[in-house]
């Protein structure tokens, strides 16, 4: 899934890599302020509290991050901010995996529903 953002890829990267930014347009992962246990980030969300952790900042505009469910879960979420003519082309792999048809399409609508915001916040 992915949305093209009328903004510099760089200036899109710091922000979507930024945890403190999470809540302001990735309600699917986290609807309250990010709280950080060493390199851990705690978040509420829909699920409940997940833990979430980032791969390292880099130059090749890879958010990837894992997510901790409650049940002791994890998902991947490959996340990508890649140059675009018109900008940033932000990339979000959703695997279906073990999700049923109907949770794959709410996590879908959701991930649609983020890539929305924050195109909405950056342009």
């Amino acid at each position: 899934m992915s949305t093209v953002i009328g903004a510099a890829a760089d200036d899109v990267y710091r922000f979507v890599s930024e945890p403190d930014n999470l809540p302001k347009w990735a309600a699917g992962l986290a609807s309250s302020e990010i709280v950080r246990r060493g390199d851990d980030l705690l978040a509420e969300s829909p699920m409940g509290t997940v833990t979430v952790r980032f791969v390292p900042r880099n130059t090749f505009g890879v958010v990837d991050h894992d997510v901790i469910l409650p049940n002791g879960d994890t998902v991947h979420n490959p996340l990508r901010v890649l140059p675009h003519p018109e900008g940033a082309e932000v990339v979000f792999t959703l695997r279906q995996l073990a999700m049923s048809d109907d949770e794959f399409d709410r996590d879908a609508r959701m991930v649609e529903e983020d890539l929305a915001r924050l195109k909405a916040l950056l342009g």
